[in-house]
């Protein structure tokens, strides 16, 4: 290592600084000198780094290693921005909860990220014992199995236990991060997973089923069963961050539906010979799960163009194609009105 440099990975990140676990022990380091002007390049919990050796007071972080997998999104800013919020991980685990209405699009938004981190997504619908209809869970996980093509979905509650063995042995050996939104029961299950109360957890509003920001910094902890968790804030937003073909992997079968489409740049709006709108009218394809992948795929695209100059130009070119089609067909229409 260079100059002496003590290699680590970091534990926690807060306010410029960050503690690293290293063959010493636990190093708080402050990570002026490699703040870049990427923020895609920025210390994050998960990250590999190097450290000054001991007897440097204060200690910096001098080197940001390269990372295996990130999930990164983008930022609530009016910048063209992403944001990482966890590195170097094995396992993306999205917390969904069943105590509150499911909603399959935000969960559709989660995998697409997930997909795109290059971590294998897991989803985990927690608080089942408050479900007391076994039928109401079973539709509701078919709901949720049918949404999520190719990722495992578990059951767990963190008050009873169920499940979470189950998710310690997917989870062990790795590097997992626990995503969700406010309320998900992400601290409660990080708690069971780790087998004590590291996370704080505070209670939940009858009247939306929402809960405050417990987590307010990202953490990694120790899982007694091998691997480690980074337990996150809950997420309010979860905007794409060119994340196509983390959307291609949740709507995989639109994808292989519009491979047999007449034109290869179909839009599955009206165009003839439209292998994904004929599924739609037999039935073989919810019409929510088009209406679903259009939205993301038009958010993505947006993204992409903000910060790529061809991606924006091509995007125009589409719009403006699209806007002289459907003004061809208003007067196409008003001109068999008059006839």
């Amino acid at each position: 290592m260079e100059r002496g440099l003590l290699p680590g990975r970091v534990v926690r990140v807060d306010r410029g600084q960050c503690d690293v676990v290293t063959a010493e022990g636990l190093v708080r380091a402050d990570t002026e000198f490699v703040v870049p002007r990427d923020p895609m390049k920025v210390v994050c919990t998960g990250d590999w780094v190097a450290v000054d050796p001991e007897g440097d007071d204060p200690r910096f972080v001098r080197t940001l290693l390269p990372r295996r997998t990130a999930f990164v999104r983008s930022t609530s800013s009016k910048r063209s921005e992403g944001q990482i919020l966890a590195a170097n991980i094995d396992h993306t685990v999205v917390a969904v909860s069943l105590a509150v209405e499911l909603d399959l699009g935000r969960v559709e938004r989660f995998l697409a990220l997930a997909w795109e981190s290059g971590a294998t997504p897991l989803l985990v619908l927690t608080k089942a014992d408050l479900v007391d209809d076994p039928a109401v869970l079973a539709h509701t996980v078919q709901d949720v199995e049918t949404t999520a093509p190719g990722v495992q979905v578990l059951v767990v509650s963190s008050e009873t236990g169920e499940g979470v063995d189950v998710l310690s042995a997917v989870l062990a050996g790795g590097t997992a991060v626990l995503l969700g939104v406010s309320g998900a029961g992400k601290s409660t299950l990080a708690n069971a997973l780790v087998g004590e109360d590291v996370m704080g957890v505070e209670a939940i509003r009858d009247v939306d089923g929402k809960g405050r920001h417990t987590t307010t910094t990202r953490n990694l902890l120790v899982l007694p069963g091998g691997g480690v968790l980074i337990d996150t804030p809950g997420l309010r937003g979860v905007g794409l961050w060119d994340a196509e073909t983390g959307v291609g992997q949740v709507f995989a079968e639109i994808e292989e539906l519009a491979e047999q489409c007449r034109f290869h740049d179909c839009g599955h709006a009206a165009e003839p010979g439209c292998a994904v709108l004929a599924a739609v009218e037999d039935g073989t394809l919810q019409d929510r799960r088009l209406e679903s992948y259009r939205k993301l795929i038009r958010e993505n695209q947006y993204i992409v163009a903000k910060t790529d100059a061809r991606a924006r130009a091509e995007l125009r070119r589409v719009w403006k194609m699209r806007g002289a089609e459907g003004k061809a067909a208003m007067e196409a229409k008003r001109g068999g009105r008059i006839r």
